[in-house]
């Protein structure tokens, strides 16, 4: 058994090595800026149109609202990647990798937009009116490929109920290492039988439950965890000039980074910036497709909105709260031992005890979220009508799962984590360049019924639309 792990081990980092160094890297970045001028910066000049956005009620009582969607698909990307993510990217690539992340989330933010605007122009309608959708949905009934959207589905459910789930419950556990009573065996397997336990019985609420659990949990989540990282910050903005010029030098320093550039600024800042905060691998979409929204354009907005909470708010929290906390960072203290490090030398055994809730708080709203994407994607591989057992059986494993994690190693967990949301955007940020088209019309015809003083109400065939939809006719 040990053999084969260490297999598995060799095989996985080399993989992951491997598709951010030659591929990914290039897709994600030239993906971004690709779609940030087609939309003409949509992430910037719609910003403050985002925020009203999600102000907005459901215009249909049977599905969820804007704001629902956006705490969904903010559970997900805000999580042990803004925390645990962020530690290892600057542990193992340095300060400049937090200018990477950003780059990553501003760029992306665009590709979230074209993503969650298509997943709404293709929904679908429930047998109760409400709707679903995403990107098996929109891969299906524009390009006519059923086969490439049970794929896509696939690598999904692997990459959110395994891959994700694996670094967040792994996370978990790996944050009690900073208390006496830890003991290296016993200690992880008994914290990972106790989430499995409150995260099965989450789960068994199904979707909805779990939109209802996160849009309390999230806000309340943040809010604490921004209190206490600007306190941090604030009581030592001294150094903030100081950080900052880290930041920047370190991200141009590209002798270092071509020198070694599996452990670079620059692919730490896009593996741990794509982690956090998933724009282009798809599943946020499936959040957006279900939500009732007068005009499709209002969830790629929404999306936005998302990235930027992740990424440029979360992220740069946790980023500075490290770096102003002056412990010296380096690989051997990756992840939450250099949190709980700089939590402790500013706040003292009070700090190490918040960050250990607020990491419990983002991991477990993470493993929630996560798991709606996986049931989204198991729906669709059963055309909507999966099996009572098939439902218990992806339960049963998603909690196995849980467990698994929690007494796993660092690498391992990441890397897989790596591969398999690599996998997914290698295969949606292609089809939404291929079908840009419908989403640039949409954006179109908001932008004009704005002009016209109008709450924006979207018609098929007001872009020509050539596909039937179940909904906008």
């Amino acid at each position: 058994m040990d053999t084969l792990y260490v297999i598995y081990n060799d095989v996985i980092n080399s993989l992951s090595n491997f598709l951010y160094t030659y591929i990914l890297i290039i897709l994600l970045v030239v993906g971004g800026i690709y779609f940030t001028i087609r939309t003409r910066f949509v992430q910037f000049r719609y910003f403050l149109e985002s925020i009203r956005v999600i102000l907005q009620p459901s215009t249909d009582k049977a599905n969820v609202s804007a704001f629902q969607t956006l705490m969904v698909s903010t559970a997900s990307r805000v999580g042990t990647g803004n925390i645990a993510g962020i530690s290892t990217a600057i542990c193992v690539g340095g300060m400049g990798a937090v200018f990477w992340m950003w780059i990553t989330a501003l760029l992306g933010s665009a590709t979230a937009f074209v993503e969650g605007t298509m997943a709404q122009i293709y929904k679908k309608r429930a047998a109760d009116g409400s709707c679903y959708g995403g990107p098996a949905y929109y891969i299906e009934q524009a390009l006519k490929k059923r086969w490439l959207g049970v794929l896509f589905a696939l690598v999904m459910i692997l990459t959110y109920m395994v891959g994700f789930n694996l670094v967040a419950s792994f996370n978990i556990a790996d944050s009690f290492k900073a208390f006496d009573f830890y003991h290296p065996k016993l200690t992880p397997l008994i914290v990972g039988i106790l989430v499995a336990a409150l995260f099965l019985l989450c789960i068994s609420g199904g979707g909805k439950q779990i939109a209802k659990i996160t849009a309390v949990m999230v806000p309340a989540m943040g809010a604490l965890y921004f209190v206490v990282t600007l306190y941090v910050v604030v009581t030592h903005v001294t150094l903030i000039p100081s950080v900052f010029a880290g930041i920047f030098a370190n991200a141009f320093d590209f002798k270092a980074i071509f020198g070694g550039f599996v452990g670079s600024a620059v692919m730490q800042g896009i593996k741990r910036g794509l982690f956090s905060n998933e724009a282009g691998i798809g599943a946020a979409a499936c959040a957006a497709g279900s939500a009732g929204v007068s005009h499709p354009v209002k969830q790629g907005l929404v999306q936005v909105l998302s990235v930027f909470i992740d990424t440029i708010l979360v992220c740069t929290a946790t980023a500075m709260l490290l770096l102003c906390s002056g412990v010296e960072f380096n690989e051997d203290i990756a992840g939450m031992p250099y949190v709980q490090a700089a939590m402790e030398s500013t706040m003292g055994e009070f700090g190490v005890i918040f960050i250990t809730v607020a990491l419990f708080l983002f991991a477990f709203t993470t493993l929630l979220g996560n798991f709606y994407y996986a049931e989204t994607g198991l729906s669709y591989l059963c055309r909507e009508a999966p099996a009572r057992g098939l439902k218990y059986l992806q339960r049963g494993i998603a909690t196995v799962v849980v467990v698994l994690g929690a007494v796993m190693e660092l690498n391992t967990v990441w890397n897989t984590a790596d591969v398999l949301m690599g996998l997914m955007a290698i295969i949606n940020i292609p089809v939404l360049v291929y079908l840009l088209k419908p989403a640039l019309r949409c954006l179109q015809d908001y932008t004009r019924q704005k002009r016209e003083g109008d709450d924006p109400v979207f018609r098929a065939r007001d872009i020509d639309l050539k596909e039937k939809t179940d909904f906008w006719q």
